[in-house]
């Protein structure tokens, strides 16, 4: 063991295995070419820093919706998921993680040379965060008091929207974290021809603000149970 200078260390590794400054400088960046009324850049921003599907015709309110819906479910792939196999099997178990959740965002589910291996990304990514996936929705759940509703309703409305959309999706898991972020913010999250979570309006470039303190405030949850459960198991 190196003492402090060995937990610091491992602090320091761990970290890297989290993206979520990345993930918040994305979603402000459409945030602000939106409040400039600049549709076209924040097309391009969502397209290139977020999502996968196709930009070029996105309304303005479904470009806040990809953005707030990116923010939602990278909050597993980005912390949650890492910490909870970091708990698990320590550093080598964090970094296992993160190479497959990078597999499955170059090649999965592609055809091709690379179909079988896409494939095989795909599931596996899927599978390990079936349970991060929804501690991931009940940490939002919690943290929906930042969301700018009354707290309690945000909270409730969150709780709600989960448990009744979050199965709404192709993906497994990637519901659940929206759903209940569809709630706490009290929009809807539509990608148009697949989906629709939550009830209300589409979202605007404020309600991207508020998914992100959302998710930071959900993350220092996370963190804080986290922590806590290393200390209990030293």
């Amino acid at each position: 063991r190196l003492g402090w200078p060995g937990l610091v260390l491992e602090a320091a590794l761990l970290k890297c295995a989290f993206s979520l400054r990345g993930l918040a400088g994305a979603a402000r960046g459409v945030t602000a070419a939106l409040e400039r009324g600049s549709l076209e850049e924040a097309r391009r921003r969502v397209g290139r820093d977020l999502v996968s599907r196709p930009a070029e015709e996105l309304s303005a309110p479904h470009v806040a919706s990809a953005t707030v819906e990116s923010v939602a479910e990278n909050l597993t792939d980005s912390l949650v998921a890492p910490l909870l196999f970091f708990l698990i099997g320590g550093l080598p178990g964090a970094w296992a993680y993160r190479v497959v959740n990078t597999a499955d965002a170059m090649w999965g589910y592609r055809e091709g040379d690379l179909e079988y291996l896409g494939k095989a990304a795909a599931r596996l990514d899927d599978a390990l965060n079936w349970i991060p996936a929804r501690l991931a929705a009940i940490g939002i759940v919690l943290s929906a008091f930042m969301s700018g509703a009354a707290a309690g309703r945000a909270v409730i409305g969150a709780w709600r929207t989960m448990w009744r959309d979050g199965g709404r999706t192709a993906s497994p898991n990637a519901g659940w974290t929206m759903a209940a972020m569809a709630g706490a913010l009290g929009v809807t999250l539509e990608k148009p021809g697949a989906y629709r979570l939550g009830s209300g309006p589409l979202p605007t470039a404020r309600h991207i603000h508020r998914a992100v303190q959302v998710m930071f405030v959900a993350s220092g949850l996370s963190v804080a149970v986290g922590l806590a459960v290393a200390a209990l198991g030293r």
